[in-house]
């Protein structure tokens, strides 16, 4: 008898960045995800732009100018969970992902990785796109922002992803992924708001309830990625 070949199986941070870089390739082919939501995301800052302009150019509270850019990040991210498992669902090939010994946590974080890119390439739009149109200084606290935006991308994502793969085989996850995604994540959305708007308030010399929100973000956000990592497996395998 011939020797059975052994099959080597990679490290769990490589099966979750091959994960990732497997999708982020295909988007990078065809820009589909990528391009609609950052059409999305900017026609909503143009709308709010034009539906709140002034005679006299006033300044718009900075509570109102981090509320617009959070919707417009978070709707323009739903576009990205929505089609987080569109390539896995055409030709059953969700089959052949599970079958392979790849842990499902990893399956989960690649995913999770790969929209959480997706949501910080349009925000390189956004927040610039928002600074001007609303007079906002978002680049007096560059690092800080950046830091607030990608805790909150993580939990969005983490609880996105779990719902989209609990629709994957629904005719309409569409509709029912904001309807289901939009409750559950509203204490990000409000955090990230509140973080931001602090730090857009001249007025606001110490920056210590923008220090709290953050890291109510970022608790908030690790309670959902743990949560996630729990719930994945069942959900994908119809458990």
């Amino acid at each position: 008898m011939l020797p059975r070949e052994s099959v080597s199986v990679p490290g769990f941070a490589t099966q979750v960045l091959r994960i990732a870089a497997k999708d982020l390739r295909i988007e990078w082919k065809s820009r589909e995800i990528l391009l609609t939501m950052g059409y999305l995301a900017v026609v909503i800052v143009l709308a709010f732009a034009f539906a709140f302009v002034t005679v006299g150019g006033e300044r718009l509270s900075p509570s109102v100018t981090s509320g617009i850019l959070w919707v417009s990040v978070f709707f323009s991210g739903t576009v990205a969970l929505s089609r987080t498992f569109d390539r896995e669902r055409d030709g059953e090939a969700i089959r052949a992902l599970l079958l392979t010994p790849i842990a499902r946590s990893a399956i989960y974080l690649g995913k999770l990785l790969g929209v959480v890119v997706l949501m910080a390439s349009v925000e390189v739009i956004v927040v610039p796109l928002t600074a001007m149109f609303f007079s906002a200084e978002l680049g007096s606290h560059l690092l800080w922002t950046a830091l607030i935006l990608v805790l909150g991308n993580f939990g969005y994502a983490a609880v996105g992803v779990v719902f989209s793969a609990a629709l994957l085989r629904s005719k309409s996850r569409d509709v029912l992924l904001s309807a289901l995604l939009f409750p559950l994540v509203l204490p990000v959305l409000i955090a990230g708001a509140r973080a931001t708007s602090l730090l857009l308030d001249p007025k606001s010399a110490d920056l210590g309830s923008a220090v709290f929100w953050t890291q109510f973000l970022g608790i908030s956000g690790g309670i959902f990625v743990v949560l996630g990592l729990w719930a994945f497996e069942p959900v994908l395998s119809g458990d």
